[in-house]
């Protein structure tokens, strides 16, 4: 059984133009697989025959080998946080290609092992346990590359999403570090030991550029722009709230805050100087619209990070990484939006309700009517742009709320002509989703970006 409070009807504002879609989230793909090209080229180019088993299998190796070795480097440009991809294709996009990649990738790295060690057993005539000792003990560099590749199975088989629903976020988080490892030491093998770079000077210039130019993003907009900004901005928290059941807003004061250029809907990486958290940066969403002087964040308790932020005393130092996200006005294509919310994925949406144009529902669905956090303002804001807001709860008995298509389209009669942002739990976003879909609303107008890891 369902409780739901409405606000008076509002009247069609007026209407948003349509905004220009980037064309970055259509070139990234091309531009990655012109690179994979790139790489088979470079193959071909310096084969001049495969014969018999054995050049197959080493041929075969040699593929896998260079097509590893790009992946790592597309892994890395991916999670570089570069402004200009996160903010047009979006950083649960983004993290989505880099998982397939991860995949892509270990499976690249474990078929050029077993491949190399093969054909080069043919080729010699020995056993494959023989060639392994031979190939790792006295080729230049295996050692190292031999360590990186192990690296590469053991963040593989962490990132498995049985093994992640086995550990927090932070530990998750810092395993990952040891990519930079892998790819530091598999790196110089593949110049020393790769047929296609031996003697090669063209291919190894190139090969230097693609690393050291990732290599260059990686560390100047992960490492020395958030450590300039923390700088520059000198966040603090200046007060903790509570706004529902397990729910508080933290509210930080600093300098120069129009600098960090956050948009409605996007979030940043927090790093609280404090007992216990000062090692991890975690994503919270602006809560919001950013102010020059101050800005708010609000978050629900979901493990020992979130639960501590509701003691933090009122100056601890704060760093921010970001903003992050491309869940934001750009996304709109219709003059038409609605905003849906499940639990704390209200803290995006309550910035967008605030600073969209024109026709804009709100539909903030809860367990109970007092886990509705942010419920004054939301009526507040509103009443202001005469906007609809409804507030769909489970009753106290705990039965369930149906999130089907019949469910919204009585709440929202011309559902498949809105725009619809979409943030809540990743179950409670699933059958949204599909609810969505159901009711006629193009996959194209589904803005949804989850920050689950």
């Amino acid at each position: 059984m369902t409780t739901t409070f409405t606000t008076p009807g509002a009247s069609r504002g007026m209407r948003h133009r349509r905004s220009r879609r980037s064309a970055v989230p259509l070139l990234a793909p091309l531009v990655i697989w012109a690179g994979a090209a790139g790489v088979l080229a470079l193959w071909w180019s310096d084969t001049t025959s495969v014969i018999g088993p054995a050049g197959w299998l080493t041929g075969a190796g040699r593929i896998t080998g260079l097509l590893a070795g790009y992946a790592c480097a597309v892994l890395l440009a991916l999670m570089a946080r570069v402004p200009l991809l996160d903010h047009t294709i979006g950083t649960d996009r983004l993290a989505r290609w880099h998982a397939l990649g991860g995949r892509c990738t270990v499976s690249l790295a474990l078929a050029h092992t077993l491949l190399i060690i093969w054909g080069y057993s043919l080729t010699d005539h020995t056993n494959v346990v023989g060639q392994t000792s031979t190939l790792v003990l006295h080729y230049p560099d295996l050692v190292k590359g031999t360590a990186g590749f192990l690296l590469f199975l053991a963040t593989g088989i962490v990132s498995a999403s049985a093994a992640r629903r086995r550990m927090s976020y932070e530990t998750w988080h810092y395993l990952h570090f040891a990519t930079y490892l892998a790819v530091f030491l598999t790196f110089g093998h593949q110049l020393s030991n790769g047929a296609d770079f031996v003697g090669n000077r063209p291919a190894q210039v190139a090969w230097y550029t693609l690393f050291l130019g990732v290599a260059t993003l990686v560390v100047w907009y992960r490492f020395a722009v958030p450590v300039r900004r923390g700088l520059r901005h000198r966040l603090r928290v200046t007060a903790v709230h509570p706004e529902a059941a397990g729910v508080v807003s933290v509210h930080l004061s600093g300098e120069h805050l129009e600098e960090l250029g956050g948009e409605p809907g996007q979030f940043l990486r927090w790093r609280f100087m404090a007992r216990g958290l000062w090692w991890t940066a975690n994503p919270y969403s602006l809560s919001a619209p950013a102010h020059p002087r101050h800005l708010r964040i609000t978050v629900k308790t979901a493990g020992g990070h979130s639960a501590a932020l509701a003691h933090l005393a009122p100056g601890t130092r704060v760093w921010a990484e970001g903003p992050y996200g491309g869940f934001t006005a750009h996304r709109r294509t219709a003059p038409r939006v609605l905003l849906l919310a499940g639990g704390v994925g209200i803290t995006p949406l309550r910035t967008l309700f605030e600073t969209l144009p024109g026709q804009v529902t709100l539909i903030y669905r809860a367990r109970r009517a007092e886990d509705l956090a942010l419920r004054g303002e939301l009526d507040a804001i509103a009443a202001r742009r005469r906007a609809t807001v409804h507030y769909v709860v489970d009753d106290p008995a705990g039965y369930s709320s149906p999130l089907t298509a019949l469910g919204l389209t009585s709440l929202v009669p011309d559902l498949a002509a809105h725009d619809v942002y979409l943030c809540g739990p990743p179950g409670m976003a699933q059958a949204a989703i599909k609810a969505l879909r159901g009711a006629g609303v193009p996959q194209r107008r589904i803005h949804h970006e989850s920050f689950a890891f």
